[in-house]
């Protein structure tokens, strides 16, 4: 008994270490991401895995810009829809969870997310589309990092120019010139807007973009003229 007690503690204290010495992991990845661009994300990683398993020599489309070569349309755009207390907040909207949580178990599935502009971040940084309570949990990790290290300008640099925008595009200058032949410095109020309400599912949106999703993207364009941004 004694032994097996013995083991149980060294397999505890083993497993801690190893949660201790991955979350120093990401802190040196954000830390190391707050000055240079990441040359590939979690998200990224998947995808390419994806294409590459039914096109050997497949490749994403991405070329990172800096913040002030990014239309001051899609910036806004961007927050309207997404994350509104973008500014405001520490990383979590807490209003917008509650009311999430609401919806859904209004609707008696998820049909909600709640997530902030970072949080949405620290996912596709890191970890993976799946949904689990320990995704959640690391994904909450690696917000608090984030918030803490990075200012409100470089995530929103950095989130628009990593974030998924259909298959094998990732960021705001290859969306551009896949759906609008122009720079992301480029991007006229409507268009911006256009390329805003795909962010919640933009595979899907880059083959169906019917009447509704048209509509919420003019309603998105409206709110995004008094939007705040860094």
């Amino acid at each position: 008994m004694k032994t097996l007690w013995h083991w149980s503690k060294r397999a505890l204290l083993a497993l801690v270490l190893v949660f201790v010495a991955y979350q120093l992991w990401l802190l040196g990845h954000v830390l190391w991401w707050k000055w240079v661009p990441p040359s590939e994300t979690s998200f990224m990683s998947l995808r390419l895995g994806e294409l590459s398993a039914q096109q050997p020599d497949a490749e994403l489309r991405y070329r990172w810009v800096p913040y002030e070569r990014i239309s001051i349309h899609l910036k806004r755009a961007v927050v309207a829809a997404e994350d509104d207390k973008f500014v405001d907040h520490e990383g979590f909207d807490w209003d917008g969870i509650q009311k999430a949580i609401e919806k859904n178990q209004k609707k008696g599935k998820a049909v909600a997310g709640g997530s902030t502009i970072s949080q949405q971040l620290a996912k596709n940084l890191f970890l993976s589309p799946s949904r689990s309570y320990f995704r959640k949990a690391e994904e909450a990790i690696i917000t608090v990092m984030i918030e803490t290290l990075w200012d409100k300008r470089r995530i929103l640099e950095v989130y628009l120019n990593v974030v998924e925008w259909g298959n094998g595009i990732f960021g705001c200058e290859a969306a551009a010139q896949r759906y609008f032949r122009v720079s992301a410095a480029q991007l006229a109020p409507a268009q911006a807007a256009r390329l805003a309400v795909m962010l919640p599912n933009p595979r899907k949106y880059e083959k169906t973009f019917g009447p509704r999703l048209a509509a919420h993207a003019a309603r998105i364009q409206g709110r995004a003229a008094y939007a705040e941004v860094p």
